[in-house]
C-alpha cells in the first residue's frame, strides 16, 4: 500500500513499516515499480517503491546492470551467537533490501525495527552484510539480499539456528528413595532444545542401555523437548551409587548432565547375641540387639514370651536368668519408618532337674500293669533313674516305669529320680496301692496278765479296705461292739486298719483259747489266728527302782552334756565373736507343787528347764547370761516325763554341742 503526500512517501510491507523523505525536486521523478517489473517474483505480500533519476532509471532498463560479487550461505549458528550474510554489489548506488522468509527487514541500511539486524560493510565498494548480533530462534529462516534497481537477487540463504537444551531434570532428584527390593524407575527430560536432544544414561562412568525415549515438537515447530525412561531391577541396584542423565545436540556437543543418588530404604535388619553362653542358673547375662536400618531406627521394644520387658529399653537388656530363659525366648523388636523385625532367642541356661509331667499315684488291681510317667527337665541332658524306695535296683532309666501284673507286694513308695552331671538333682516319689484281698500281719502270739484287762489286736492292710472283720473263739463270734467279757473296737490308721479284742478280767481259760481274725473285701478274705499267753508279772519295788534309776541317769547325762558345751562354748569365745546366739540350759529341781503332781509322780523331781539366749560378747566381757526367753515348765515338765518329750530335749542338748 503505497501514501504519497506531498514530498514525503510512507512505504508499509506486512510487517515492517518504512518512510521514504523525498525532496520537492525529486518527487517529480519518482517511479514505482512493483515487484513484477522489477522480475521479482510476486509474493503478494508488499510493494516495492523505487526512486531515482529519469535519467539512472533509463539507463538500467538499457542493460547497464550489476552483479553479486558475495552471496549469503546457508549457515549455522548457535543461539546468542553472532552471524553474518555476505552481500556484495560492486559498482552498484541503489537500494539494497534484505528479505527474511519473503519479507523485506528496510529499505537500504535502515534496520531500526531490529535492533539485533545491522548492515555493514562499505557501501561505496557495494558491501550490504547482513549481520545479526545475538542468534536467536525467530532468526532461524531463509534470507536473500536483493539490489532493487538493478533488479536482481542472491541465492536464498538458510541460516539454522540451533538451541541447547535447557538443563536435564531427573524426576524425583537429587535424592531417589527406593524401598529394598523394589526396581528402579528412573524419567529424565530435557527440554526446548532444537534440534531434540539425545539422552544417555551412565553409571560408574559407563553407559546403562535399555532406555526407552519419547520426543515432543513444541508449539513454534522448531525446538523439542525428549523425555527418557530407565528401568534397573532390584538385584543390578546398590545403595548410595550415582545415576547420571546426559542430554546433548548440535548446540551443545559436551552436553549438559545431571545426577541423582540411589537411597534405598529398607526395614531393620537385627542380630540378637547372648553373653555369656553357656551359663549357669541365677548368673548375669547381656542381651545385645545391633540393627542396620535405612531411615534410622526410632524404636527397640524388648519381651520375653510375649510380655513386654517395660525395664528394659535402647539395644541392650542385661539380667539374671533363672531356668525359663531356656524354654521362653527373649524378643527383641527393632522399629523403623519402614516398619518392625523381630528376632528372638534362647539362652543356653544350666540348671538342675525341673520337673515337667508329675508323676500319679496309682490305684490298680491285682494282676494288672501299673505304669508311671515322670518326666523332667534339664541342661546339660539328665539322667532319669526309676527305684522303690528302700531297694537299690534300678527298675528303668526312662520317662516312664512299667510294673507288669502287678502283686500286692509290688504296692509302696516308688521314686522317680533326675540327676544333671555338676548342676544338681531331683526326686519325686508317688505310691502303688494294689487292690487284693486283706493281709492280716498282727503277731501270733500276744501277752496279758491273768486277772487284768488283756488286748488281742489284729493288723490288716486291705485295699480297698475290709468290708468286714470278725472275731471267732470257740462257738463266738463278735465283729464289733461288746458281748460279755468281750469288745471289739476297730481303729482305721495311715497304714491299715487295727481291730482290737479287749477281754475283761482275763481268766485262765482265755489262755487255752485261739482268737481267730478274719477281714474280707471285694477281692477275698485273710484269716490269722492269734493264742494269748500269760504275761509274768513283775514286783512293784522293782519297776519304782527302775525308774528312779533311769530318772537319775538322765539327770546325770544332761549335766554332763551342759557342763561340756558350756567349756567348749567358753573355749570358743577366746578372741572370738560368734556369730549365733548361744543357748544356756539351767536345771532346778523343785518341789512338786501339788499333792496332785505329788501322787502322779511320787519318786520323781520335777525338772525345770529354762532356755537362755545370750550374746557372746557380753558374756565374754562380764561373764554374765542374759536370760531372752523361758520355756514354759509344764510344758517342760511333761517333755521330760514322756518318751518323745526326752528325745526333744535330746535333740536340743545336741544342737547346743
Amino acid at each position: 500500500m503505497l501514501y504519497l503526500n506531498g514530498v514525503t512517501g510512507r512505504i508499509r510491507s506486512l510487517q515492517h513499516p518504512v518512510r521514504l523523505l523525498l525532496s520537492p525536486a525529486e518527487s517529480s521523478n519518482i517511479v514505482l515499480s512493483s515487484l513484477a517489473e522489477l522480475g521479482l517474483p510476486g509474493r503478494g505480500c508488499c510493494l516495492v517503491l523505487g526512486f531515482m533519476y529519469k535519467e539512472k532509471y533509463r539507463r538500467m532498463t538499457e542493460g547497464q546492470a550489476s552483479s553479486f560479487t558475495q552471496q549469503p550461505q546457508d549457515q549455522v549458528v548457535i543461539a546468542g551467537q553472532p552471524v553474518t550474510l555476505l552481500c556484495a554489489i560492486p559498482e552498484y548506488n541503489g537500494i539494497v533490501l534484505w528479505i527474511k522468509d519473503g519479507l523485506a527487514l528496510g529499505v537500504g541500511r535502515d534496520l531500526s525495527s531490529y535492533p539485533r539486524y545491522l548492515v555493514v560493510g562499505d557501501h561505496l565498494s557495494g558491501q550490504h552484510h547482513l549481520k545479526i548480533l545475538r542468534a536467536d530462534l525467530q532468526d532461524d529462516a531463509v534470507y536473500e539480499c536483493q539490489a532493487i534497481q538493478a533488479a536482481i537477487r542472491s541465492r536464498p540463504a538458510r541460516l539454522t539456528v540451533l538451541v541447547p537444551p535447557d538443563d536435564p531434570v531427573i524426576m524425583g532428584g537429587p535424592i531417589i528413595s527406593l524401598r529394598a527390593g523394589d526396581p528402579l524407575n528412573l524419567t529424565c527430560h530435557a527440554d526446548n532444545a532444537k534440534p531434540a536432544a539425545s539422552i544417555i544414561w551412565m553409571r560408574k562412568g559407563e553407559v546403562i542401555n535399555g532406555a526407552t525415549y519419547s520426543k515432543t515438537l513444541l508449539r513454534d515447530g522448531k525446538r523439542e523437548s525428549i523425555m527418557s525412561t530407565l528401568f534397573i531391577a532390584p538385584s543390578d541396584i546398590e545403595n548410595g551409587e550415582s545415576i547420571v542423565c546426559r542430554a546433548t545436540n548440535k548446540a551443545i556437543p559436551s552436553g549438559k548432565e545431571t545426577s541423582v543418588t540411589i537411597d534405598i530404604q529398607h526395614p531393620p535388619l537385627v542380630n540378637l547375641s547372648v553373653e555369656p553362653q553357656p551359663v549357669l542358673e541365677d548368673n548375669t547375662v547381656k542381651f545385645h540387639c545391633s540393627a542396620k536400618a535405612n531411615p534410622a531406627v526410632t524404636q527397640y521394644r524388648w519381651a520375653k514370651k510375649g510380655q513386654v520387658i517395660k525395664e528394659a529399653s535402647g539395644d541392650f537388656y542385661e539380667t539374671i536368668v533363672d531356668h525359663t530363659f531356656f524354654f521362653e525366648p527373649v524378643s527383641c523388636e527393632v522399629t523403623n519408618a519402614l516398619g518392625s523385625t523381630n528376632i528372638s532367642r534362647t539362652v543356653d541356661v544350666y540348671f538342675g532337674p525341673r520337673m515337667a509331667t508329675e508323676p500319679q499315684s496309682l490305684l490298680v488291681d491285682l494282676g494288672s500293669d501299673a505304669v508311671f510317667n515322670c518326666a523332667w527337665t534339664g541342661n546339660p541332658s539328665l539322667t532319669i533313674v526309676w527305684m522303690k524306695r528302700g531297694s537299690g535296683v534300678v527298675l528303668s532309666n526312662e520317662n516312664k516305669l512299667t510294673l507288669k501284673s502287678v502283686r500286692q507286694e509290688d504296692a509302696g513308695k516308688y521314686v522317680c529320680r533326675a540327676v544333671v552331671p555338676r548342676v544338681g538333682a531331683g526326686e519325686r516319689e508317688v505310691t502303688l496301692t494294689v487292690n487284693g484281698p486283706p493281709i492280716i500281719s498282727s503277731t501270733q502270739t500276744q501277752h496279758a496278765l491273768h486277772g487284768q484287762k488283756g488286748q488281742i489286736k489284729c493288723f490288716i492292710r486291705s485295699t480297698p479296705p475290709p468290708d468286714r472283720i470278725a472275731w471267732s473263739w470257740k462257738e463266738n463270734v463278735l465283729e464289733s461292739g461288746t458281748s460279755g467279757r468281750y469288745t471289739v473296737e476297730t481303729v482305721s490308721t495311715d497304714e491299715g486298719v487295727i481291730s482290737t479284742l479287749t477281754i475283761s478280767n482275763i481268766v485262765r481259760a482265755d489262755f487255752q483259747t485261739i482268737y481267730n481274725c478274719t477281714a474280707w473285701n471285694s477281692f477275698g478274705s485273710d484269716t490269722e489266728i492269734i493264742r494269748l499267753k500269760e504275761q509274768e508279772s513283775v514286783p512293784m519295788a522293782v519297776i519304782i527302782g527302775v525308774a528312779v534309776g533311769a530318772g537319775v541317769a538322765f539327770l546325770v547325762l544332761m549335766a554332763t552334756i551342759v557342763a561340756f558345751c558350756c567349756a567348749r562354748s567358753q573355749r570358743n569365745l577366746k578372741g572370738v565373736v560368734s556369730a549365733k546366739n548361744d543357748i544356756r540350759v539351767e536345771i532346778v529341781h523343785k518341789e512338786p507343787a501339788s499333792g496332785r503332781e505329788a501322787e502322779e509322780h511320787p519318786t520323781i523331781k520335777q525338772l525345770m528347764v529354762r532356755i537362755y539366749y545370750f550374746s557372746p560378747l557380753l558374756c565374754k566381757k562380764s561373764s554374765r547370761f542374759c536370760p531372752a526367753e523361758s520355756v514354759n515348765p509344764q510344758r517342760d515338765f511333761a517333755r521330760l516325763h514322756s518318751v518323745k518329750g526326752q528325745r526333744q530335749l535330746g535333740f536340743w542338748f545336741g544342737a547346743i554341742c
